[in-house]
């Protein structure tokens, strides 16, 4: 998977399901994608994005070569956000330590680096195992023309993964006999949309990771991941 920025709740539905994750990186980059923005609620109203800005975001440069403009100002920048919520969000000061550890473990300007860390710290919250691997890192093979459908059964191929597994919203771009050439089984994860009360803001679904930490004790929120998921073929 991309790597993305504090992604939402489905997003650790697909990691507690799956033994290995790998961090892919390494096709073009999509400027204003989840990989440098999300959403949280807005204390006034609706949603508001919550964006790391990029010195060099373009469609020219790999998804690993993205550079973060500046890590400490839009740690800053997040943390502002987050503040407007400190005195109704039931759980602001455990989600801001969070959000604090991901960015303070962020050694360099790489957008990867930052988002691979904000994946560590909400699982290490969770208490869900996250094993990893970032496939620039990897030395793989890949032919020169590929399309978006060929990259998974050839990472697993040459990985030894005997197992796949992708977001149902993804279903379209795989072709079974594919991954049955390669000797990998393809699985869909379906993610039943878990609500929860915002009091005294109103629910908005899908938001990142973030806001549903805010509002819900890790526990719930780890035994969400558990029932509203199912793997299928």
């Amino acid at each position: 998977m991309q790597p993305y920025f504090f992604p939402y709740l489905g997003h650790f539905a697909l990691i507690a399901a799956v033994d290995e994750w790998i961090v892919f990186d390494v096709t073009q980059y999509t400027p204003k994608t989840w990989m440098n923005r999300n959403r949280i609620l807005h204390p006034k109203e609706g949603w508001q994005y919550v964006t790391v800005p990029l010195s060099n975001s373009s469609i020219t440069i790999k998804t690993h070569e993205a550079r973060v403009l500046n890590v400490a100002d839009t740690k800053t920048s997040l943390h502002g956000k987050l503040s407007a919520f400190r005195r109704q969000a039931p759980f602001f000061a455990q989600v801001d330590d969070l959000v604090c550890a991901a960015f303070d473990r962020t050694s360099s300007d790489s957008l990867c680096e930052l988002n691979v860390n904000t994946l560590k710290a909400v699982c290490e919250y969770l208490g869900v195992p996250f094993s990893y691997r970032v496939c620039s890192e990897l030395s793989l093979d890949f032919p020169s023309q590929m399309g978006a459908g060929d990259w998974a059964p050839l990472v697993c191929q040459q990985l030894g993964a005997t197992e796949y597994v992708n977001p149902a919203g993804g279903r379209a771009l795989f072709d079974p006999a594919t991954f049955k050439r390669a000797g990998v089984t393809l699985k869909f994860a379906e993610f039943d949309e878990f609500s929860y009360d915002p009091a005294p803001y109103r629910y908005e679904p899908h938001l990142s990771i973030i806001d549903v930490l805010l509002w819900n004790a890790p526990e719930t929120v780890a035994q969400a991941l558990r029932s509203h998921t199912r793997c299928v073929a």
